[in-house]
């Protein structure tokens, strides 16, 4: 694969890279680069994670070297999400059900590696590069940096400050030449390329993909459980939460059919298929769509009705979850010890 087919395969779906330049030129530069995702192991996995394991297989397809960061550490910080003693369990459960979704994806794991942040981040110098760049921010620059990611609340705790300049020396002694992430992460990204040359590292090429809307409007939350679908969930389940979607005739705020762009369609694009959507003659028969844009064109001109269009998504989001759920069959303990 060439450079430009590269650089626009991870640009996809993308929605900043900072900047492009130096990511055309990292590719031109190395034939194999090196990029992460960090991942906080903190609530259940849900549905919102499609999008970025999409991503690190579109990273993975343009030739580089790519790692899932179990950020246990982090997990903890975020005003304790996941309580100390439970960790472990966490991570295990992330790197099973994460695992499951990249299977059911059929993305090729040969350059894949998961990597635990506390197997790094407790050596002497992190934790001196911690402390240096402590030094030079002050709590409203770290606090700004974590704003949408962190939960401070009425009293923050110490912890929430922190969390950027660990997330920022991540990308150092990980050896990293991209970090990949969310929108919500952009904050803490810029901290990063900031931050660094300070104690005369590299900054880093940030790469960022939207959030998914929740299935009722808004941003998808995992402490919202009518605002995504549990990996695990039931087929019946499924079908049940999207039926009760909100689904308006606009793209904003729509989880349908931001799923059906970031998640459905890229996947099938990625395999050559069609989405097909069943209908009665009597509301126009059956209709198959080989691209998003002829989907929401048809959608957004009232061609194509809510129901019909949640009938089609529950049916592939059940597609994409049957081979997870056997997965993670007599893993129930694993679930349970992780979330008592």
């Amino acid at each position: 694969m060439d450079i430009e087919n590269r650089f626009h395969l991870i640009k996809r779906n993308t929605q900043e890279i900072i900047t492009e330049q130096e990511l055309k030129h990292l590719l031109q530069e190395k034939k194999y680069p090196r990029g992460y995702i960090g991942l906080a192991t903190t609530g259940k996995v849900h549905s919102g994670y499609f999008i970025p394991m999409i991503k690190v297989g579109d990273f993975l397809k343009a030739d580089f070297k790519f790692t899932i960061l179990l950020a246990d550490i982090h997990a903890h910080l975020d005003d304790q999400k996941a309580p100390f003693e439970l960790l472990d369990q966490r991570v295990k459960y992330y790197k099973e059900i994460i695992s499951a979704m990249i299977n059911a994806l059929g993305i090729d794991t040969r350059n894949l590696e998961f990597k635990r942040g506390s197997d790094f981040e407790l050596e002497k110098n992190y934790t001196l590069d911690m402390y240096r760049l402590a030094a030079l921010n002050t709590f409203e620059r770290t606090k700004r940096a974590a704003a949408g990611v962190v939960r401070f609340g009425e009293n923050p705790k110490l912890s929430g400050f922190i969390y950027p300049i660990l997330q920022t020396l991540d990308e150092q002694y990980m050896d990293m030449d991209v970090q990949y992430g969310g929108i919500d992460q952009r904050k803490i990204l810029t901290f990063a390329r900031e931050n660094l040359p300070k104690i005369g590292y590299k900054a880093r090429v940030e790469v960022m993909t939207p959030m998914l809307p929740g299935l009722q409007g808004a941003k998808m939350s995992a402490s919202e459980e009518k605002s995504k679908i549990d990996l695990l969930d039931s087929a019946d389940a499924v079908r049940s939460k999207i039926q009760s979607a909100h689904c308006p005739i606009a793209v904003e705020d729509n989880g349908v059919l931001a799923f059906l762009k970031y998640v459905i369609m890229a996947h099938k694009k990625d395999n050559n298929q069609e989405l097909a959507v069943e209908r009665t003659e009597k509301f126009g028969g059956n209709v198959a769509y080989d691209s998003y844009e002829k989907l929401e064109k048809d959608y957004l001109s009232k061609k194509l009705h809510p129901m019909d269009l949640k009938n089609a998504v529950s049916e592939e989001v059940n597609k994409l979850l049957e081979p997870i759920r056997q997965k993670m069959k007599g893993k129930e303990d694993l679930v349970k010890k992780a979330f008592p």
